[in-house]
């Protein structure tokens, strides 16, 4: 069940914006404040910020309803159900301009973050879903005991178009036309953190684009700021998380008769198994080699658990 927040509409007055921010969140308001913060601040005023909480207690709306007393702008709804794939296709579909962004409840966005996904989709208008970079905030760099997950993008570059097919991406900092959901569907409800697959909802939405002939760009330009940083003792959990992912998203395509699935997914297998060899050699540990691969195996194995939509190419939830 889906409630909205006390103030739940947008301002009277306002005309529809021009892009909508989605934040998912769950249990962490302090982290969550400091993002608002960097959405309030943006350059770029036309827009509107759905925040999809799945906390447990009350902190995280009164956070957002005190935000939205001060910018009408900001919006709250409550999901009973927890995913956040869930949550990213409630949040499109409460929301209401053409454009969409999403950033995570510990990242922050520069204020000119809306401005650069705004220009970077009026130079590729054929463009429908775009990732942009997730960096280390400048003084988090050199910390030690644990790394934070980032995504580095070098120049521009359109993933499409008669173009090889390659997996990147990471929900911290995307954005698309509302248009995509339509022609492509939604976020897969099985995959995502969350969900039973755990992870790589943002891989499949992308290839999902791919394999219908639509084009992604990835685009240095559009960036946000991560503090997620993950201890070493957190690092396991978090790689267990990736390799579900990963196995139940290539598995499905597989499963569909999809060839391309099918190579990529050998590729990823040979890959990670040439890096455990060199590890060895080179007297590297492997333990955390080891337990990717190994979750890689129990997600393509539980993707047989769940049917397959085929005109949606998601999951069916139980």
């Amino acid at each position: 069940m889906v409630q909205a927040g006390v103030n739940s509409t947008l301002s009277s007055g306002m005309s529809r914006p021009e892009i909508a921010v989605i934040v998912c969140t769950r249990n962490r308001p302090d982290g969550l404040g400091r993002t608002l913060e960097s959405l309030s601040a943006q350059t770029h005023r036309h827009f509107e910020v759905v925040v999809v909480d799945q906390s447990d207690g009350d902190r995280t709306r009164h956070l957002v309803e005190a935000q939205r007393w001060r910018d009408g702008r900001f919006r709250y709804l409550h999901l009973d159900i927890p995913g956040l794939s869930r949550a990213y296709n409630v949040g499109i579909r409460d929301s209401q301009a053409p454009l969409l962004a999403f950033t995570d409840d510990d990242c922050v966005a520069p204020p000119d973050w809306l401005e650069s996904i705004l220009a970077a989709f009026a130079a590729e208008p054929e463009v429908l879903l775009l990732h942009g970079q997730v960096t280390l905030p400048p003084e988090t760099e050199g910390e030690r005991g644990g790394s934070t997950p980032t995504l580095r993008i070098e120049e521009r570059r359109v993933i499409g178009r008669g173009r090889p097919f390659r997996v990147i991406g990471m929900g911290a900092n995307f954005a698309a036309r509302r248009e995509v959901f339509r022609l492509v569907g939604p976020f897969d409800e099985v995959l995502g953190g969350g969900g039973p697959l755990e992870s790589s909802q943002d891989f499949d939405f992308m290839y999902r684009v791919f394999r219908s002939g639509y084009s992604t760009l990835l685009e240095p330009s559009v960036r946000v700021h991560h503090y997620g940083f993950r201890s070493s003792a957190e690092w396991p959990a978090t790689l267990r998380s990736y390799g579900i992912g990963v196995g139940g998203f290539f598995v499905k395509h597989v499963r569909m008769g999809d060839g391309l699935a099918a190579r990529l997914l050998m590729g990823s297998l040979a890959g990670a198994a040439a890096r455990m060899v060199k590890q060895v050699v080179t007297l590297r540990p492997v333990e955390e080699r080891v337990v990717f691969v190994r979750s890689l195996v129990t997600g393509m194995r539980r993707s047989f658990t769940y049917a397959i939509d085929r005109d949606l190419g998601v999951y069916r939830a139980r």
